[in-house]
């Protein structure tokens, strides 16, 4: 079992009404709402904060990609993992550097991707994960003006012209419908030969298929939580695996959960509360559920099933006014003790066979030493449990990097230096 932490750059000031008084995170105005003291230290907060995970002995640490979003200021999640990757190199922290996106549905430059992917494997010595998520509806179409029905096609475009890039031992030319290179030829290349693909997605039939035919990494972010939609999503890439031949390895299986532990329910529930629920409904709340799949960004196999079982969307229509008990009861977030939480992800684990589980440790508003004692208690009481799952059945892992945990000593309950 693989363990990774996972933030997003949440802006952690936004008002109380803010979800009254605006519309969307991505029409926000910045200079109404944002003190750029503060928006400062949240950029070094979340740095101090993934390296203290890496010192804590998580088996990753993980970013994603939005632009335009006050909900996850990483426009290019690269400019960070760039800077965790030397920081952990140096500090022979041989943890995976998962970069859980840079879109190439959305990318009119799919070489500096490529390029930028490799710089952090150089950096790191070969212990990148390469995410290849298509693009979120409203970013490819709205933010960055592409057609929705051509996001797809130049996900395909770019992501064939990147692995051929990073494979080619002679320069070549690529000229197709959404990039003319006369000369290709990338610097650097990356550390390993390939680097590990992990593909998010919302789960359509299509594009598991996709990701299967790829031999990805299916990578599930949904932010609802295994109760509503792990059985049809989960379920439904199993028996898609099943149907096209591929082993039932739970490597192939990543999924995100965000998770708060306390010393007790009680404790947990009355010191992350209010954090959590102001992250769900100033994010993905207010998120307009339009802009997730504008018309032609979904082909017609997935319309198709949308329709007949729109729950793929899980309870994303009320997150704008959601409480916290709700998102708890929804296992949207697993709060509690250090029990109540291992417990509840042993049994997700199994349940759908998920082989790297990603937590989400900080949500919206919460303070650096709140995320810091969240780390150190999943590390120190749940981390040792999890780890167990698998290590019994003689899963290959062929979707981890090459360079990570090459440690024979490595420990869930390393503890940082004095003063970190």
């Amino acid at each position: 079992m693989k363990v990774l932490a996972f933030e997003q750059l949440s802006y952690r000031h936004l008002p109380d009404d803010f979800t009254q008084k605006y519309n969307s995170v991505v029409d926000t105005p910045y200079h109404e709402l944002v003190d750029r003291d503060l928006m400062h230290q949240d950029h070094v907060d979340f740095l101090d904060e993934m390296l203290y995970a890496a010192r804590m002995g998580f088996d990753g640490i993980a970013t994603t990609e939005h632009s335009q979003a006050s909900y996850d200021v990483l426009p290019n999640p690269n400019l960070q993992m760039s800077a965790l990757a030397y920081a952990t190199e140096q500090e022979k922290l041989d943890v995976a550097l998962a970069v859980l996106g840079r879109s190439l549905g959305k990318s009119r430059e799919p070489i500096r991707i490529a390029e930028e992917y490799a710089a952090i494997d150089q950096i790191s010595g070969g212990r990148l994960v390469a995410g290849f998520p298509v693009a979120l509806s409203y970013d490819a179409s709205q933010n960055a003006g592409h057609p929705p029905i051509e996001t797809r096609e130049r996900y395909e475009d770019n992501r064939r012209l990147i692995e051929r890039a990073w494979a080619a031992k002679e320069p070549f030319a690529w000229n197709s419908k959404y990039n003319r290179y006369p000369n290709v030829n990338p610097w650097p290349r990356p550390y390993q030969e390939k680097p590990p693909i992990w593909s998010p997605s919302i789960g359509t039939p299509s594009s598991l298929a996709r990701i299967l035919n790829d031999d990805d990494v299916f990578l599930y972010l949904s932010w609802f939580g295994p109760k509503y939609t792990g059985p049809r999503i989960f379920d439904r890439y199993w028996d898609l695996a099943t149907e096209m031949g591929k082993e039932a390895n739970p490597y192939r299986l990543a999924f995100v959960q965000g998770v708060v532990v306390g010393e007790t329910d009680e404790i947990a529930h009355k010191e992350y509360g209010p954090h959590v629920e102001r992250g769900y409904q100033q994010g993905l709340g207010s998120v307009p559920l339009s802009g997730l799949g504008l018309p032609g960004y979904v082909d017609i196999n997935g319309v198709e099933a949308m329709v007949k079982d729109p729950g793929d969307f899980g309870i994303v229509p009320k997150m704008k006014t959601i409480k916290y008990s709700e998102l708890v009861d929804a296992q949207c977030v697993i709060a509690g003790s250090p029990a109540t939480v291992t417990e509840q992800l042993v049994e997700m684990i199994r349940r759908f066979r998920i082989g790297n589980l990603i937590l989400m440790v900080q949500m919206g508003s919460m303070p650096k030493e709140l995320v810091k004692k969240n780390i150190t208690l999943l590390s120190e009481q749940v981390l040792p449990t999890l780890r167990k799952e698998w290590q019994d059945d003689n899963w290959e892992h062929r979707w981890w990097p090459t360079g990570a945990n090459k440690s024979a000593n490595k420990s869930a309950n390393k503890k940082p230096r004095a003063g970190e």
